[in-house]
């Protein structure tokens, strides 16, 4: 280091001692790193190292958030990581005399320590332990690049800050659930009325005065639990900007709990934060706490650029027609901090959609509490007015009596067919989901959800995820030949399942590490207008157009699933091949249909997600 600071080292020998590369050293060897190194700041955005220029050190990040990306002799990048407190770069190309092929750069204000070749040779042969972590320092980055290792960040501290005292019992909540799957957690709270937990260490981090505890106290708290389990720093919004803003350099993920009440003070406290702490985006997650009257969250437009997520949490009994997606919310939380982000990606397929309803309730029957949904047309129909929060046999009701054939239509030949026509022209679909889901937006739902739609513009699918939820949908079940583009000043939309049916693959980009396809269109009747694929004509009759444009839709859809469904990690796959494409009057046997096949697979999901947190997924 340039100066020493004695406080400072003292500081960072406390950051250091919680890194996995650390890991079984002694003090002495912790010290000599630090005498050794040089200790850099970056700020935000400032670049470490340029592609073709030689790499001749080993960075280690202590505090902050480094975008690390791989460049190909073209200059194209192919590869971009990000890399967070305990990671390094440099292991590889310090060795090589060749130029580095990397673009370093800071997202956000960070602290590093620097070491040349001669110095981390002089280290490793020194200290044999520290050889050792840096060997399975390099192992644990090979395997997260060829994405062997699935596993997300782990943020060892988390910072809890409530906008106000009634959101208190959710500390107490998240612990004790991270104790039943035999953690350690250690808690430092502003509450003086804090209750012991079993199995937890406890540190008040206020004074006599109740103001926040100093920087020394801090550093031989951190000292003290550095061999302990994740650490929770739990206070409230009473204190100033300047203790506020150091609690969040220490953490490495912060949840903001807001009731709506509340929602107002929280978005301006928080737009001020954002002006303070540069670059804290990517740790900020909003944790809404709603009522069993709340279906969404209140709406923060202001505050939805600076947060990286936004849970919802409700521990009240849900109300008549109402799921318990709320009250999974802290099941969420708890994949969040352990690393797991579950995805499902629900295909389209007109009626036969409606098997996605009893996918959905037989995974969340079965512990599978589903983190992000994406989907594309019925998928995004029936996905989005489950993450709303309809219970899923409320859902099937609906869908039986809203798309239930009026008197004049039975009549018809194909009257499925030409109901299903009257509704796209009268435009009946925004207000049938209308009714329901009201003017809430994707991003207020109870889980993040993503909808598919084709821009026949650009050419291109266009993802939506905080739009009008109704809106969505409607773009997105769009059929071309049942009704015109919906069309704004740039795009001309259709039904998404022209260029991808089961959009897994949005799922993989938006951060899931496994992900469950649902798809109905998967098997394919080799029947149409009398004719049989294998036994010829059976019994002929003349198709009408509209026949023609859903078969045909169908037949794309079927030959699409493997585009985007090829990253889904488990596909379920209802047949529902005996239903007609418009017989929506048929939900409930289509719904059954999707929760047997479920139920038939659960174990074997459960087997694979073992594989990602055995505590989390234990097998019987």
């Amino acid at each position: 280091m340039h100066t020493h600071d004695p406080l400072a080292e003292r500081m960072l020998s406390a950051d250091l001692s919680r890194l996995s590369w650390t890991k079984g050293l002694e003090e002495s060897a912790i010290e000599a790193i630090i005498q050794v190194a040089e200790h850099v700041h970056v700020a935000e955005n400032e670049v470490i190292h340029r592609a073709g220029d030689p790499l001749k050190s080993v960075y280690f990040v202590i505090r902050g958030r480094i975008n690390v990306s791989i460049i190909d002799l073209f200059g194209r990048i192919v590869l971009e990581r990000s890399l967070v407190r305990g990671s390094c770069f440099g292991l590889f190309s310090v060795v090589q005399e060749e130029d580095a092929c990397v673009d370093i750069k800071a997202a956000e204000p960070a602290s590093l320590l620097k070491l040349n070749f001669d110095q981390l040779h002089d280290l490793t042969t020194k200290y044999r332990q520290f050889q050792i972590n840096l060997y399975r320092l390099a192992s644990e980055q090979v395997r997260r690049i060829v994405n062997v290792d699935r596993a997300r960040e782990k943020p060892s501290a988390v910072g809890i800050i409530h906008q106000s005292p009634s959101t208190r019992p959710l500390t107490r909540k998240l612990v004790s659930r991270l104790i039943e799957i035999e953690e350690t957690p250690c808690i430092a709270s502003d509450d003086p009325n804090w209750e012991p937990i079993d199995k937890s260490a406890f540190k008040l981090l206020i004074d006599k005065r109740g103001d926040l505890i100093g920087v020394e106290e801090s550093r031989q708290q951190l000292e003290a639990w550095s061999d302990m389990g994740r650490i929770f720093v739990d206070a409230t919004v009473d204190h100033k900007l300047e203790d506020l803003e150091r609690l969040f350099q220490f953490v490495d993920t912060v949840l903001w709990c807001v009731r709506p009440e509340d929602a107002q003070p929280a978005a301006e406290l928080l737009e001020k934060m954002h002006q303070r702490v540069a670059g804290w985006r990517d740790k900020l997650c909003l944790v809404w706490q709603l009522d069993s009257k709340d279906y969404v969250a209140p709406s923060l437009p202001s505050v939805e650029s600076i947060v990286d997520r936004s849970f919802k949490i409700s521990f009240d009994t849900p109300q008549t027609n109402q799921g318990r997606n709320l009250n999974h919310g802290l099941e969420r939380l708890i994949h969040h901090l352990r690393g797991i982000r579950i995805g499902i990606a629900l295909g389209g397929g007109a009626a036969r959609g409606m098997a996605h309803l009893g996918v959905l309730k037989a995974l969340e029957q079965n512990g599978i509490y589903i983190d992000m949904l994406a989907g594309t047309s019925a998928g995004a129909m029936t996905g989005t007015l489950y993450t709303y929060g309809m219970d899923v046999d409320y859902s099937v009701r609906c869908f039986e009596n809203d798309l239930r054939l009026p008197r004049t239509f039975r009549h018809l030949p194909g009257g499925g067919y030409w109901y299903l026509l009257y509704k796209y022209r009268r435009g009946q679909f925004d207000p049938m989901l209308r009714k329901y889901l009201g003017d809430a937006k994707l991003n207020q739902l109870s889980i993040p959800t993503f909808t598919v739609t084709v821009d026949l513009v650009s050419g291109g699918p266009v993802v939506r995820e905080d739009r009008d939820a109704v809106r969505s949908i409607l773009e997105s079940i769009n059929l071309p030949g049942l009704s015109s583009p919906l069309i704004n000043e740039r795009e001309a939309l259709v039904d998404g399942g022209l260029v991808n049916n089961i959009p897994a693959d949005v799922l993989v980009e938006k951060g899931c590490n496994f992900v469950i396809a649902s798809s109905v269109t998967a098997s394919l009747e080799k029947m149409f207008s009398g004719i049989h694929s294998e036994h010829g004509q059976v019994k002929r009759r003349k198709p009408s157009t509209l026949q023609v444009l859903l078969r045909g839709h169908l037949v794309q859809s079927h030959n699409m699933n493997a585009v985007g469904v090829q990253p889904a990690d488990f596909v379920i796959a209802p047949d529902v091949t005996e239903f007609d494409l418009s017989e929506f009057e048929r939900t409930d046997e289509m719904s059954k249909i999707g929760e047997q096949t479920a139920l038939n697979t659960i174990q074997q999901i459960k087997s694979m997600l073992s594989k990602l947190d055995d505590k989390l997924f234990p097998m019987d």
